[in-house]
């Protein structure tokens, strides 16, 4: 199935009514300098022609995959399944409204075999003023880059490439988020090291039936990754130093505060404020008290 040069890669696609793009994501794959790859499509009950776009490439080319879930999983979900059918050395994502490079597969597998200690990869990061791409991180220096220097852990799935036995060893996504990919990255930073990866992988568009459009003006959802910053400083394996902790734990305690206020005094919205809250575990009081409270 693969070489020592050219391991095999399993793109996994996940679809839901995509017939007006899934022709350009699958075409984008197929015309890929890296010809040792798998691609996976699973539809999640589809109610417009993807499913049928997605045979009819299969039915041309032996490298795609395509399977019909039972019923609608979900974003997370899904993307799991996928995963469960990879049979590569190394998994990535490409969702089927966007686009990969000609040069994308082969530029992120070449870096991964250059670097067999790196975990996973995150393409897409602005550029470092002090050294070139790729950079590989261990644990404490992924931590302290993203809270202190420059985001690591915003990325979005197709913007990863991960060692497939290592996705599969810490389980995949947590289906119960919708900001699981957020959570994952910090989960396997914690032990694992990363490999930052530049711009010019994916190509992702913008149309208004996206997930990623619905969340973005929604302020709970964005609240949500505070939860998940709190959760991942607060855990025994978080690798920064306790006092870095501590000053991180106290300045997203504040946003967080400062977050619901603006929910109930500028937003006027009694359900987010009511949910803000009870996320955080504070109440109103508490949190008039934590927005003044300084973190330095």
């Amino acid at each position: 199935m693969h070489s020592d040069n050219h391991p095999l890669i399993s793109i996994l696609m996940t679809a839901f009514n995509r017939e007006d793009f899934i022709s350009d994501a699958i075409e984008s794959v197929l015309n890929s300098t890296y010809k040792n790859f798998e691609l996976i499509i699973v539809d999640d009950c589809s109610k417009d022609n993807t499913l049928q776009i997605a045979k009819d490439y299969a039915n041309k080319d032996h490298r795609i995959s395509v399977y019909l879930n039972e019923k609608n999983l979900g974003d997370y979900p899904n993307r799991n399944k996928a995963a469960s059918y990879a049979k590569g050395k190394y998994i990535k994502y490409l969702d089927a409204d966007d686009t990969i490079y000609p040069w994308g597969i082969e530029v992120v597998v070449n870096y991964m075999e250059q670097f067999p200690e790196a975990g996973y990869g995150l393409d897409s990061i602005e550029p470092d003023p002090e050294k070139p791409f790729p950079i590989l991180l261990n644990p404490l220096e992924t931590y302290h880059r993203n809270y202190f220097k420059s985001p690591v852990f915003d990325k979005a799935p197709s913007s990863c490439i991960i060692r497939n036995e290592l996705f599969k060893q810490y389980g995949g996504f947590n289906i119960n988020r919708n900001i699981s990919d957020f959570e994952f990255w910090h989960k396997l930073s914690r032990k694992q090291n990363v490999l930052l990866m530049p711009h010019g992988i994916i190509w992702c568009r913008i149309h208004a039936g996206q997930e990623s459009q619905l969340y973005r003006d929604n302020s709970v959802i964005i609240f949500k990754y505070s939860i998940v910053e709190l959760e991942s400083l607060k855990d025994k394996d978080c690798p920064l130093p306790q006092h870095e902790r501590e000053l991180l734990i106290r300045k997203i305690k504040r946003s967080q505060a400062r977050g619901i206020l603006r929910s109930l005094l500028v937003e006027r919205n009694i359900n987010n404020t009511k949910e803000k809250l009870s996320l955080s575990g504070m109440n109103v009081l508490k949190a008039l008290v934590y927005s003044f409270r300084k973190y330095e």
